[in-house]
């Protein structure tokens, strides 16, 4: 007992509570998943020799690492000069563009492939719009092919791009490039030499971020490609329904994984002093040949110098003429990349209120009758109020956990907090296939399947994650010394942290609270595994009748799905602005 208290007062102790339904629920299964993909315990390679070893299989491991590659290419190419444009514009319009970028992501992404669903179908908005501009006599096939599959991954995935980009941007000294402007060098040469090599950590996160998550896509490609768009989670999800061969599928499933643990443990470290290696690993012939190369571009640069320092002078006191039609074409672009981001969402919230009796764009007339086709089918209510129900029963116990352990982990050494992090962090991380099937297994043996305690916990070792990064966040600004303060005041360690800690870090925890919520309420891949057919959520019935049928009341679906996330935005922001005000109206005024 004496043992328990000390360990309860250690600051490790304060994260035994998730780290314990992390091991339960994610950790000792993966674990038990690769002993399986090893035939434990005779411990042979056949189950990765028989993957390899059937062409099918190789050609989806191939596709996916392609589809992946191409959606995080295409991201990056519209991402960069998104965010670098974002970054250049002033505080207020940045502010405004980065939640406009922001909003997408934390929107359903089931809803947003619904939205392209409507948009590129057979009779979707555009084939609609062609044919009745006589442009074309029969419909496009625009859906249920690769292309839409690249649409709809890129639409998901370029919040992820950005918003490392912008963080990283953000950080760089504007100072730089007007020192380099002011010793002769033309804008591009300033960006190629000064910025760009500066943002490339951003592009680094972004990019691995993109592919890592591409490789686990799921819905996508199975909403919107055709049978030869199939991944590597298709495969595995396709699996687990019908031969449940779980030494194949644990196979399977650590393919994907090693990728991933791959791509991470090289890319994800800092590359920035590697040069000097792979110089040497390339041999004297690339030396001698980058020698050459060299030498004719400095040569060449010392010959171009005198007239490029009379093109600079001769520019200074030209009128910007130039750069306004650079600022105008930077617009129109970020405009096209957020339009591309929000109109179908706001596509389908219009057309949920259409009268008629299909979906159509233009509707031809405004009626709530699709919502009220929703409110009075009881399979509909039924499945909002079990996702509700779930959702907030997620949302508390995330939050308590991944509190608790934010808070211990914040007072260990940053070593262990950097490794403990990681592994706390490991199943928003790893592909959503790999995860699920990892915690289908521990359930399993749990006998928790089909069950709202099974689902629920699922859906914690997810949101504890996030938890553990918002209020992290949260305490990287707190002030320690308040709690001395406190404790020099006699005041014991429970008292101190409801009376002094807790306020100051409520904001974290309720933001973390709200989007464990959404993280729990949204989830489809992790609850199509662990569900059964006993409970069925709102985004889990909102996934099959997409597959089977379109329902216009599906439009109402997806439009309070995407609603959602706005309305705790409204709340959050309403909580900090009044939390703001009480905090200016108690510090004393002023003495003239």
């Amino acid at each position: 007992m004496q043992y328990l208290r000390k360990l309860r007062s250690t600051p490790l102790g304060l994260a035994i509570p998730a780290f314990a339904i992390l091991l339960v629920v994610f950790g000792i299964p993966v674990i038990k998943l690769f002993l399986a993909s090893l035939n434990a315990p005779a411990f042979s390679l056949a189950n990765y020799e028989m993957f390899f070893g059937q062409a099918a299989n190789v050609r989806i491991l191939l596709q996916t690492m392609q589809i992946s590659a191409v959606v995080t290419a295409i991201s990056v190419l519209i991402g960069y000069p998104t965010a670098y444009l974002m970054v250049a514009a002033s505080k207020p319009v940045r502010i405004t563009l980065i939640v406009l970028v922001v909003l997408p992501y934390l929107t359903s992404g089931l809803a947003r492939t619904y939205a392209w669903v409507v948009i590129l179908g057979d009779h979707g908005l555009i084939n609609n719009l062609l044919l009745e501009l006589g442009l074309i006599t029969s419909p496009l096939d625009l859906i249920y092919n690769r292309g839409a599959v690249y649409i709809g991954m890129v639409h998901i995935i370029l919040p992820t791009v950005i918003l490392p980009m912008v963080s990283v941007m953000l950080g760089i000294d504007k100072s730089l490039m007007s020192a380099a402007r002011s010793m002769g060098a033309r804008p591009l040469a300033a960006f190629l030499r000064v910025f760009l090599p500066l943002s490339l950590p951003g592009v680094r996160s972004g990019s691995l971020l993109a592919f890592v998550f591409c490789l686990g896509f799921y819905v996508i490609p199975n909403a919107l490609g055709g049978l030869r768009d199939a991944m590597l989670s298709n495969f595995i999800a396709s699996q687990v329904s019908t031969s449940f061969n779980m030494p194949r599928i644990a196979a399977a499933a650590f393919v994907l994984l090693a990728i991933t643990v791959a791509l991470l443990s090289v890319f994800g470290l800092d590359l920035s002093s590697t040069q000097t290696g792979s110089e040497g690993r390339n041999g004297k012939a690339q030396r001698t040949g980058l020698r050459i190369f060299s030498a004719l571009a400095r040569l060449a640069n010392e010959l171009s110098a005198p007239l490029r320092r009379k093109h600079w002078v001769s520019q200074l006191h030209q009128a910007a003429g130039r750069g306004r039609q650079w600022e105008m074409i930077g617009t129109t672009f970020v405009i096209l990349v957020l339009g591309f981001l929000l109109f179908p969402s706001i596509l389908v919230i219009f057309m949920s209120f259409s009268a008629g009796s299909s979906l159509g764009f233009p509707t031809s007339g405004l009626s709530l009758q699709w919502y009220k086709s929703f409110f009075e089918d009881p399979s509909w209510t039924g499945a909002l109020w079990i996702s509700i129900k779930i959702g907030t029963i997620v949302a508390v116990v995330a939050t308590i956990a991944g509190t608790l352990a934010a808070y211990g982990l914040s007072r260990t050494s940053s070593q262990q907090r950097s490794f403990l992090t990681t592994v706390i962090l490991a199943p928003n991380i790893l592909p959503g296939i790999v995860v699920a099937v990892a915690i289908y297994l521990g359930l399993l043996n749990l006998g928790l399947i089909g069950s709202l305690t099974g689902i629920v916990l699922a859906h914690s070792v997810v949101a504890m994650g996030i938890v553990v990064v918002i209020v992290s966040g949260t305490l990287a600004n707190f002030d320690h010394r308040l709690e001395q303060a406190a404790n020099s005041m006699r005041a014991g360690p429970f008292r101190t942290f409801t009376r002094v800690t807790l306020p100051l870090i409520r904001p974290g925890i309720i933001g973390g609270a709200v989007f464990a919520f959404l993280s729990s309420f949204d989830d489809i891949v992790i609850t199509s595994l662990i569900s059964g057919f006993s409970i069925k959520t709102l985004p889990l019935k909102l996934w099959e009748d997409i597959r089977h049928q379109l329902d216009p009341t599906m439009a109402a679906v997806s439009s309070l799905l995407m609603l959602v996330p706005i309305f705790w935005l409204v709340v959050l922001y309403a909580m900090w602005w009044r939390s703001k005000s009480k905090t200016r109206a108690a510090l004393p005024e002023p003495v003239a």
